[in-house]
């Protein structure tokens, strides 16, 4: 009797529905790998009705969504500065998590930092990549004397504090190079700033804060006015009013 039962039934429990590997896992993995935006800005983006990383910052629009990122700097380079211990006291005694700092750029104007506290260090490096990304802001270059060429250098003398820490960035001449503490020069060069002079006080060993505050630095380049922005400004559409009609319609999941 049991010889005679078909090959492809199988005794014990389940469902009936064959082995590991058949159908419904390949499709599950499938599903995850496509993006599906649910912010207005992430549905424009996907759209093709916003051309460029440009217009995002043109009009301060935030961006809550890092496949935004992916989508216009897919080559972002991402580094490791630091994971450190930090640890809380608990009834039970002492709670350790791992504090991890990453800083990302595609080494021609863009650079975002990124913070994240988790129980593993992977989980921990792999959030701070995702703030990293949503965090990620233009970097203004210029020249040190004559304009030939491409901007290599900072447009100015630029600062940026966190804590204790007082980190100044200043122009240097073409074929300088970095002149720069380990981790600031790796942090300045996947900015995309080749020639620079920098200046710091304070407890620079704490790479957090010398980190935040070479990052705000790097965003006050940005924050000033200068005589070629003098222009008159032609105000246009912002992106959300320009496709109100495509934003009205339903979305297909």
């Amino acid at each position: 009797m049991a010889d005679s039962a078909p090959a492809d039934r199988r005794g014990g429990f389940g469902r009936g529905r064959g082995g590991r590997g058949g159908r419904g896992r390949g499709r599950r993995g499938e599903e995850k790998n496509e993006w599906v935006p649910v912010t207005k800005l992430g549905r424009l983006v996907k759209a093709n009705k916003i051309k460029s990383i440009e217009e995002i910052y043109l009009f301060s629009l935030p961006i809550k969504e890092y496949q935004i990122i992916d989508y216009f700097l897919p080559k972002l380079k991402d580094e490791v500065m630091k994971i450190m211990p930090v640890q809380k006291q608990t009834t039970a005694g002492q709670r350790t998590r791992f504090k991890a700092f990453v800083v990302i750029g595609d080494e021609n104007g863009h650079v975002g930092l990124g913070v994240k506290c988790s129980k593993e260090v992977a989980t921990a490096i792999r959030g701070a990549i995702i703030l990293a990304k949503l965090a990620i802001i233009p970097v203004r270059r210029g020249y040190w004397g004559t304009n030939l060429g491409e901007p290599h250098t900072v447009p100015c003398k630029v600062t940026g504090r966190c804590g204790s820490v007082l980190t100044r960035l200043i122009p240097a001449p073409r074929g300088t190079g970095l002149v720069a503490s380990m981790a600031a020069k790796r942090v300045l060069q996947l900015a995309g700033i080749e020639d620079c002079y920098t200046a710091s006080s304070g407890s620079t060993r704490t790479l957090g804060n010398t980190v935040k505050a070479l990052f705000a630095a790097i965003g006050n380049t940005y924050a000033f006015l200068t005589p070629d922005l003098w222009e008159e400004t032609e105000f246009t559409k912002g992106p959300y009013q320009e496709f109100t009609d495509f934003l009205s319609t339903k979305q297909r999941k």
